[in-house]
């Protein structure tokens, strides 16, 4: 992405000119792509109402630009699988960011212009504060989920002694219900494979001759049953024990085993389907790859997916579509946001009747200073002492006290995008 700086000056002939000027320069030297922002002519209200107006509009702005980052976070998230795609998904009203500022239109059904400027603030503050509650919910429920499957997935992985078995024991690799009968499961270490086959036998009365099967193996060891009379069976677990033999407490529950994988299913299931969604198998097409994309009518991609000898077609899943949705509602709020603070500080700065000219800038990364320089010196006559102070940072000039925050000659806020990459 990038970064945007959003800029005015008084709107009369001699800063038209200054415009003009710094609008030539700049694009002959390439140093930043320009384009008029245009804002409507909004109800102005009282001055002493704008200055509070003002320091609100400021935290707004903060807070907007918090539940953007989270939402393109979540994005992030959600298309683990994908996340060379995010980018294409940051859309606001169906087109990429940049496209959506460079050719900023107020929306004037959802924020009528008629209204006071309080009004238009607050309206925006409710839209983004319900997204940011809505945003919480929906996470909490996706994140519920997601730790689950978690929790179950680092069952399946460990070693042999700490592993769920359910993938790895089957029915008849224990003596089922039997009165006097066990099986029992015990992890060897590989270099005592030897020593289990010649001892196990003898480790405890009553053990079955030959009852001894490998099942399982990772890095470490092997997984083997062994069945014997259940009134020994702490008896051997002891003497295994001694012998660096361990038992796993472990006994065969098909509806248990059967349960946990189903879980472990539906977790995984659920989880996915936030993102992607199966619709009904299109027509086999031999010309057509594993996991393409296919646009729809409504411009949504959909993921088509070879299963056997058909096409399966997968939409995006509902929390996917909502987090898209409300990154472009979010978004443009923001900017609008942006255009009511540019408003707002162009009326208290240079006065009406309201008379001023917005401008969005991209500057060139290699040419910032540069640039900031060449708009210092265009439009230094605005407030010669500000200028002053920032083309010469060590001068010393009794009474000025500029805030911690950046201040220049022109009106000037920063659109950053880059806290979207």
């Amino acid at each position: 992405m990038s970064e945007f700086w959003l800029i005015s000056a008084p709107g009369d002939k001699t800063n038209l000119q200054a415009w003009e000027r710094m609008n030539t320069v700049t694009s002959k030297s390439n140093l930043s792509n320009n384009s008029k922002f245009h804002i409507p002519d909004l109800k102005v209200g009282t001055l002493d109402a704008l200055v509070g107006l003002s320091d609100e509009l400021g935290k707004l702005d903060s807070f907007a630009e918090s539940i953007i980052k989270k939402i393109a976070q979540y994005i992030g998230e959600v298309m683990e699988d994908s996340k060379d795609k995010v980018q294409e998904n940051l859309l606001a009203n169906g087109v990429d960011l940049i496209s959506y500022l460079t050719r900023f239109e107020w929306d004037m059904a959802k924020y009528p212009i008629k209204q006071p400027l309080k009004n238009i603030s607050e309206a925006l503050a409710k839209q983004l504060t319900q997204i940011e509650a809505d945003l919480k919910t929906r996470s909490a429920a996706y994140n519920n989920i997601k730790g689950n499957l978690q929790s179950l997935e680092k069952k399946t992985m460990g070693n042999l002694l700490t592993r769920t078995l359910a993938d790895i024991v089957h029915k008849e690799d224990f003596v089922m219900n039997s009165e006097y009968l066990i099986t029992l499961l015990v992890v060897v270490p590989k270099s005592s494979y030897l020593q289990w086959q010649k001892t196990y036998e003898s480790l405890s009365d009553m053990v079955v001759p030959r009852s001894t099967k490998m099942i399982a193996e990772d890095a470490e060891g092997g997984l083997f049953t062994v069945t014997l009379f259940r009134k020994v069976m702490d008896d051997f677990k002891a003497k295994a024990r001694e012998n660096r033999f361990m038992v796993r407490e472990f006994y065969y529950d098909e509806k248990e085993l059967k349960g946990e994988k189903e879980e472990l299913m539906k977790l995984a299931s659920d989880k996915k389907q936030q993102y992607w969604q199966p619709l009904l198998p299109a027509c086999l097409s031999t010309s057509l790859r594993n996991g393409f994309m296919i646009p729809t009518v409504s411009g949504e991609l959909h993921l088509a997916h070879k299963r056997d000898h058909s096409i399966v077609l997968f939409s995006q899943g509902p929390l996917l579509r909502w987090l898209k949705v409300n990154f472009s509602e979010a978004f443009v709020a923001w900017i609008h946001v942006k255009a009511l603070r540019v408003f707002v500080e162009s009326v208290l700065r240079y006065g009406l009747p309201v008379n001023f000219q917005a401008m969005l800038l991209q500057p060139n990364r290699k040419s910032v200073k540069r640039l900031r320089d060449i708009l210092n010196v265009v439009f230094k006559h605005l407030d010669e002492v500000a200028a002053a102070s920032i083309m010469d940072p060590g001068m010393d000039i009794p009474g000025l006290q500029l805030s911690n925050q950046e201040y220049y000659p022109y009106v000037y806020f920063k659109i950053d995008l880059s806290l979207l990459d």
